[in-house]
């Protein structure tokens, strides 16, 4: 039984006491008494804020969750248990009997929450109740808060307006500028280009010339008037009426003019008529969010701490070396009695703020223990530590090679066993001090290694979440004799310090100003160039002049930053608070790990506050990739993907499956699992349309697992076609929306259209008939047993070339299909209608036979054939000239390898494209132990002769062809950097002269696949 408070008459507790302070029994959640000592005058804010503040103290407060999810109970005067919910009452006027307060969860169970949790789940791959599991006050307190944060969207969601559901439901697509963009001019006739709008519910349609500057509802109030006048019927109010995309759910609204809209400018761009619908806006199902109450913001855990006086210490004044104990380890992977020895260092993104120190050599167990309690002493003092200082263990085997030293002067000595990083600071700003498990990773073969190469400062700071098969680091953590929390420094104090120590002083800038120049230089030279201290020196003390003269070289200043002086490091958060805004592409690069500061990760995340929707899905994959560089779960890029996925359903759509595709790499589960949760608490009306896709996919993957049990490619197809058409595929296989592209609805799939490929992984060729009737049938390839996720970031690189050469004016017809990463080595890709692989191409030759790739006429006659007339054949070679310059830059330039003819296609129109990226950055495929790529980049004969239009090497016509060719190329490398626009001449001359080596290559190719 709990005792009551000692005090002179217990019945009369509240009123007999004289004493200022009271004496209370706590009951905590976490089945935890704890006895607190507080105010009379005390609130029930307090009492919780100083509950949460001790509780760290006791046992199994990873339990306990924020601490608004919690509301007190006691007993009072009439003998009856009362709950309150009002925490600014004070102790004084609620006189809870003995002083006892029963801390219980707040109830927030809504009428279907149940459901909610399971869906959720079943989205996210794993159980929410394993997010409870890890017993973590991070965890629990970033769920908390994104739950807020969730709920204030579906909030103001319900308070929209129709059109404000539809801009969230389908966002329009748009360009950056209303301005006609330089590549569609010739496509233009008196500035008007030609649009076909279908009357809804109607036979009628209306061809129109459209001027650029009309806007979506200038043409709807143009189109009604017609209708009116056509059918002899009253008019109708514009406003309620909106464009639809012909074939998809897209829209076309708001106050831009039309030649803004995406979808005008891709269907003018290949000559083709873009297609509109006018459809009621009370006809759109755009769903509702269920209204629900606004719950109490989150308080901020280090605010809470800082506001109680004289119950923190400012690491600032800790003036002693940073210690910590390694007491021993257990459950390494070892089968026999081996030596082992831990070493730590201190990094900040990546770089080492000082000496790593080491502990003995002692040997562990055959079960993989081993005991040191050392003491290790890192040369750095407390006080110069970082905020985002993080701590990296590692253990390693020693063992005895003959003729060589152990240890550090021999790294054959060494096998590096396990490794584990942790934050120094905690995630409420707070040292980290007393005991700590360290669940540890193994090392893989071909991780990077740096100067530090037994340690690991790129990995995560997340424990293995195996904790039943891994190694587990048992380290403390000194308090360095400081009865309360250590805090690192609140941000204005930092910029504060900062002001009183700026070392950019008048009489620096002064000496280095007629440095400045050379200084520009050095910090624009590659990224690979190591710059010496001194220069690392000038350009840190020269930051004024690279904010006002080039501010977009702040990636580049920071990298001179020691991060282990406290003033340099203040400087930064001065520095960046009055720093110019960035463009995209440098602000992304702040997002690497080696911007480890929160100061600067936030800056650059401002940066991104006002990109566009469509420019962001552009990055999309990027910045989903930057957050596994954050080192807490709470971070301003967590909440800027999610408040803008909460606004626009499309990028929700894309980080939900770029979130889902990783969650079996363990490093990252949890931090992506909360993420999707989050996202799907706040966009709930997204949750059936993810549910279905994620059905429909099950039931094709066990599809796939039938088909691929047949060896013969006939009896696979005959298998699918059969699986397919039984009644539980048709019923599941239906009204779903596409994953690759969210504006296409799949009304029901199409067995007899389906087929299996032929190739390795036996991809499946899939069709279902579109739910809009005015729309071509959707076709999707379904691949299992590859990772498209280097495919994927390969078609994001190029869409950012497309998007570049065509802002400066150029339009080199690439082709950067779509294609999504969905699960481990499963995921879609799109279909690209009327085109082959070189390989068929060839194969359909008359003259066809194992080397008939030498044969430089198959592809010229086939491109002839497709388009018989004088005028089409023209545009056809044009098409593919201007799309074989833009993809030989763009191979070139991303390094993109393993090029044959079965990943090279074209088009019936003439315009190349390339496919299948699974090696690029240089890694090249080698065959019978040679390296099978001859040339940079695929320019063999038949792409030369295709250019030339069949003229014999030796014309005028074949010289001024091929010139035309060779200045396009060199027109896109020009876009890039002088000295890269010089190497790839050379590697041009290089590919033309050895284009026979590719041929062969080819041939070569065929013969093995035809065997």
């Amino acid at each position: 039984m709990v005792p009551a408070p000692s005090c002179p008459n217990t019945w009369d507790y509240w009123t007999s006491s004289t004493s200022d302070h009271v004496d209370l029994i706590c009951l905590m959640p976490n089945s935890v008494y704890m006895p607190l000592t507080v105010s009379w005058d005390a609130t029930l804010q307090d009492v919780k804020e100083e509950l949460w503040d001790q509780a760290g103290k006791y046992p199994l407060f990873g339990m306990l969750h924020e601490m608004t999810g919690y509301v007190f109970q006691f007993i009072n005067s009439l003998a009856v248990t009362e709950e309150v919910d009002d925490e600014n009452k004070r102790l004084r006027d609620i006189k809870p009997s003995c002083g006892v307060l029963l801390i219980i969860e707040r109830s927030i169970e809504r009428p279907g929450e149940h459901l909610l949790n399971t869906h959720i789940s079943n989205l996210i791959g794993k159980g929410l109740n394993e997010f409870d599991n890890l017993k973590s006050s991070e965890v629990n307190d970033f769920r908390m808060r994104m739950r807020y944060l969730a709920e204030e969207s579906m909030i103001k969601r319900a308070q929209s307006t129709r059109l404000e559901r539809l801009r969230y439901r389908c966002p329009p697509r748009l360009a950056d500028s209303p301005a006609v963009p330089a590549t569609l001019t010739s496509h233009l006739n008196n500035n008007c280009f030609i649009l076909v709008t279908k009357v809804a519910n109607t036979e009628f349609s209306f061809t129109t010339n459209v001027p650029v500057s009309r806007t979506p509802q200038q043409h709807i109030d143009t189109i009604l008037k017609k209708k009116v006048n056509s059918l002899n019927m009253r008019g109708e109010d514009p406003r309620s009426y909106v464009l639809k995309v012909c074939g998809r759910e897209e829209y076309l609204f708001g106050k831009e003019p039309l030649i803004q809209f995406l979808y005008i400018q891709e269907m003018l761009a290949k000559d083709g008529v873009p297609q509109v619908m006018t459809v009621s806006m009370d006809k759109l199902t755009l769903g509702c969010d269920i209204p629900i109450e606004r719950r109490q913001a989150p308080p901020d855990y280090s605010n809470t701490i800082r506001k109680k006086k004289n119950h923190h210490e400012s690491s600032w004044n800790i003036y002693k070396n940073y210690t910590c104990k390694v007491e021993s380890v257990s459950g390494l992977n070892v089968d026999r009695p081996v030596e082992v020895v831990c070493q730590a260092g201190i990094f900040h993104g990546g770089k080492a703020l000082c000496e790593a120190q080491k502990t003995e050599v002692k040997t562990a167990s055959r079960d993989g223990v081993a005991q040191w309690d050392k003491e290790l002493t890192f040369p750095i003092k407390v006080y110069n530590m970082p905020r985002m200082a993080r701590l990296c263990f590692v253990i390693y085997e020693i063992t005895k090679t003959k003729g060589k030293r152990r240890g550090k002067d021999s790294k054959d000595s060494i096998n590096k066993l396990a490794w584990a990083n942790t934050m120094i600071f905690d995630y409420k700003e707070q040292l980290r001090t007393g005991g700590l498990t360290l669940y540890m990773w193994t090392h893989v073969a071909d991780e990077t290694q740096g100067d530090d190469w037994l340690l690991h400062p790129l990995g995560t700071v997340v424990s293995n979440p195996n904790t039943d098969s891994c190694a587990a680091l048992q380290v403390c953590f000194s308090n360095f004799d400081c009865q309360y929390p250590i805090l690192f420094p609140k941000h204005e104090t930092v910029k504060a310090y900062a002001d009183d120590i700026e070392l950019g002083s008048p009489d620096v800038i002064a000496r280095l100003s007629r440095d400045f120049e050379q200084l520009r230089v050095t910090a624009e030279k590659d990224p690979m160039y190591e710059m010496h201290e001194q220069e690392k020196k000038d350009i840190w003390a020269s930051r004024e002049y690279f904010r006002v003269e080039a501010p977009e070289l702040l990636p580049k200043l920071l990298s001179c930053v020691e991060w282990g002086e406290r003033a340099e490091a203040a400087s930064v958060a001065r520095m960046v608070a009055g720093w110019p805004m960035l463009r995209v592409e440098s602000a992304l690069e702040l997002l690497d790990y080696a911007y480890a500061d929160a100061a600067v990760r936030s800056f650059a995340v401002k940066c991104l506050a006002e990109i566009r929707d469509e420019n962001l899905l552009l990055y999309l994959l990027q910045l989903v990739q930057a957050l596994k560089h954050e080192s807490y779960l709470m971070c301003d890029l967590s909440v800027f993907l999610l408040q803008r996925a909460y606004n626009n359903m499309t990028i929700g759509h894309f980080l939900f499956w770029h979130l889902r595709s990783e969650m079996h790499v363990a490093a990252v589960s949890v931090r992506f699992g909360l993420m999707l949760e989050a996202y799907c608490r706040g966009c709930q009306d997204h949750i059936n349309t993810l549910m279905r896709q994620i059905t429909c996919l099950d039931k094709l993957k066990w599809a796939s697992q039938c088909v691929r049990k047949k060896k013969e490619i006939s009896k696979a197809r005959a298998a699918l076609h059969q699986h397919l058409q039984e009644q539980h595929c048709i019923e599941t296989l239906c009204d779903f929306v596409s994953p690759l592209t969210p504006s296409l609805i799949c009304k029901k799939i199409k067995p007899e259209r389906c087929r299996v490929m032929d190739s390795k992984m036996r991809p499946l060729m899939l069709e279902f008939e579109n739910v809009d009737p005015t729309g071509a049938d959707i076709r999707i390839i379904l691949k299992i047993g590859d990772d498209l996720r280097q495919d994927m970031f390969t078609l994001q690189m190029l869409r950012i070339m497309d998007r570049l050469w065509k802002n400066a004016g150029y339009d080199f017809r690439l082709n950067p299909y779509n294609c999504i990463s969905m699960e481990y080595a499963v995921g879609m890709i799109e279909v690209v209608d009327d085109a082959e692989t070189v390989a068929n191409i060839q194969k359909q030759s008359a003259l066809f036979n194992a080397a008939s790739t030498i044969y430089k006429a198959n592809l010229f006659q086939w491109l002839r054939k497709q388009n018989p007339s004088e005028s089409g054949f023209n545009k056809a070679v044009e098409e593919f000239t201007m799309s074989c310059a833009g993809y030989c830059v763009a191979t070139y330039v991303l390094g993109i390898a393993d090029r044959h003819p079965d990943n090279i296609m074209v088009k019936k129109c003439g315009q190349l494209f390339h496919i299948d990226f699974g090696h690029f950055l240089g890694h090249f495929k080698q065959k019978y132990g040679f390296k099978r790529e001859r040339v940079p980049f695929v320019l063999t004969h038949d792409f030369i002769h295709v250019i030339n239009k069949g003229q014999r090497a030796s014309g005028v016509n074949e010289a001024l062809d091929f010139k035309i060719f060779k200045e396009h190329c060199e027109t896109v490398m020009d876009l890039s950097e002088e000295k890269a626009l010089e190497h790839f001449r050379l590697k041009f001359i290089e590919a033309v002269k050895n284009s026979w080596k590719a041929s062969v290559n080819w041939a070569i190719h065929n013969i093995d696949k035809n065997n």
